[in-house]
């Protein structure tokens, strides 16, 4: 028999080191730290499941899938396991991780992206809103072009040898200062072609007054934009209100519509939240790509769970939900719908840079949000929070121990995220989640952290989809099902 006791001891510990499971009956397995997928068979999942929990005792191990298969079977998956393990595709080594920490928390603190709130005032009154229908808790007010240009020199100043830059003018919605706004870019550019860098340029708008003016203006800059709507008709006006109390589905998709056709529908993303109201938000993506959008982002309300967030009981209805979206935007893609859901882009082939992997956003190390009056916050969840004020773009940053807090909350320094299979494709979760539910940057949300689990193994699923289409059939029918890989 091939090597069982070796293999037992590569499950010492736990379930970290790989995961397997199963969509809409379609088994799959992930090595963690190497980010290989493989299709496998019902047979490589028994043997599995009988090697992962008898990782202590071999010979029980054997004995209980001597009496399920023929010796041949155990040996030729046995076989399998071995040689994806030789070859680094399962169990592979973590070793590249204590190296690239022991640099990273040596290296130079410089500032990647800004997160500039133009306007801390809206348009609209969303129920769910995190920043108390855009004022954050602080005066209502919009930013000058002085603390604009200030805004951009701090973040020049700040970026070392960083050649690529990032603006994301966001709110309250940024449009109720749309002047402001040119002027930032049109100075931005100007500044960092002095500098010999270049900043990327975003917008994030509920769509309100997203007229021809700006339309022009964002595609003659080549500006990312995030356009606010969350789903079906019903689903949006229930909590995405306008001032007078009316529903803002009809104005948002009109003028969503001539936005992305002015722009070939390229560059952009149509993002919602779907809440405790809309459990079925799989019928809101749907929706959403029935009007004929290609890249739709929808995730979930972050919010105590007395109105719009999660009791308990939702996460099974919930991770329901994903797997029937999962398949249904695969059927989809097969029919030749051009389909980008940005929650399944998982990148099978090439993975995430490593400090994405280990880090996540980069908040309060690298990604910062600024106020009207040029406060420096870790990013825009945290505006408001007074603890987490770390300067002001005139003064710099002051609180720079605050620097090296973020820097330091990654997956190796939160326990459950040490231990979890997920953790290089997670990257940790949310800082500003954690704090709000747990008062702390190293305990991740509890409710976040199964949804994004399941996020990714239903992203897994339709890629798996995206790469292979109609030969996942054949490849399942075929003995060598664990070759099938990426």
């Amino acid at each position: 028999m091939v090597r069982i006791s070796e293999l037992c001891s590569l499950f010492s510990d736990g379930n970290k080191n790989i995961h397997k499971f199963k969509i809409k009956g379609l088994p799959i397995l992930l090595d963690a730290a190497g980010g290989s997928v493989h299709l496998i068979d019902d047979a490589v999942w028994d043997i599995l499941e009988s090697i992962e929990k008898n990782r202590t005792s071999p010979a029980i191990a054997l004995e209980e899938l001597e009496k399920k298969y023929p010796p041949k079977v155990i040996d030729e998956v046995m076989e399998e396991l071995v040689s994806l393990w030789e070859q680094g595709l399962l169990f592979a080594d973590e070793s590249f991780v204590e190296e690239f920490l022991n640099a990273e928390e040596n290296g130079e603190l410089t500032v990647k992206a800004l997160c500039l709130h133009i306007a801390h005032d809206c348009n609209m009154t969303c129920g769910y809103c995190f920043a108390s229908q855009g004022s954050f808790g602080l005066e209502r007010e919009i930013m000058s072009e002085e603390v604009g240009e200030r805004t951009v020199d701090f973040l020049l100043e700040n970026s070392g040898s960083r050649k690529n830059l990032e603006i994301d003018f966001f709110g309250g919605e940024p449009l109720i200062n749309f002047k402001v706004v040119e002027h930032i870019t049109a100075y931005g550019k100007k500044k960092a072609e002095e500098y010999g860098k270049t900043i990327n340029f975003t917008l994030t708008t509920n769509c309100l007054l997203l007229d021809e003016e700006v339309c022009e203006f964002v595609n003659e800059n080549g500006m990312q934009v995030i356009l606010s709507l969350d789903g079906r008709k019903a689903t949006n006006d229930r909590v995405r209100l306008l001032k007078n109390g009316g529903g803002s589905y009809d104005t948002v998709v009109e003028r969503i519509m001539k936005f992305v056709e002015s722009r070939n529908h390229e560059n952009y993303y149509v993002r919602g939240t779907f809440t405790r109201k809309n459990l079925d938000f799989s019928r809101d993506v749907f929706h959403l790509f029935d009007l004929g959008l290609k890249h739709v982002s929808v995730e979930p309300v972050v919010a105590p769970p007395e109105e719009y967030g999660f009791y308990g009981e939702d996460i099974p209805l919930l991770e329901e939900e994903y797997e029937n979206l999962a398949e249904g935007l695969v059927k989809r893609m097969l029919a030749g719908q051009d389909i980008d859901f940005y929650h399944f882009n998982i990148d099978l082939d090439d993975g995430q840079c490593l400090p994405r992997k280990i880090r996540g956003c980069g908040a309060g190390f690298e990604y910062f949000a600024v106020t009207p009056t040029g406060d420096i916050y870790p990013c825009h969840q945290f505006v408001g929070e007074k603890n987490f004020l770390m300067g002001n773009v005139f003064e710099g940053i002051k609180e720079r121990y605050m620097m090296e807090l973020f820097r330091s909350a990654h997956i190796f320094s939160k326990s459950r995220c040490r231990e979890c299979w997920a953790r290089f494709l997670c990257s940790g979760g949310c800082h500003a989640s954690a704090y709000q539910f747990n008062g702390n940057l190293f305990e991740p949300f509890e409710t976040a952290c199964i949804l994004q689990k399941k996020r990714i193994e239903c992203g897994i699923y339709f890629q798996l989809y995206k790469k292979f289409g109609h030969k996942i059939s054949e490849i399942m029918n075929s003995r060598d099902s664990l070759g099938e890989k990426d």
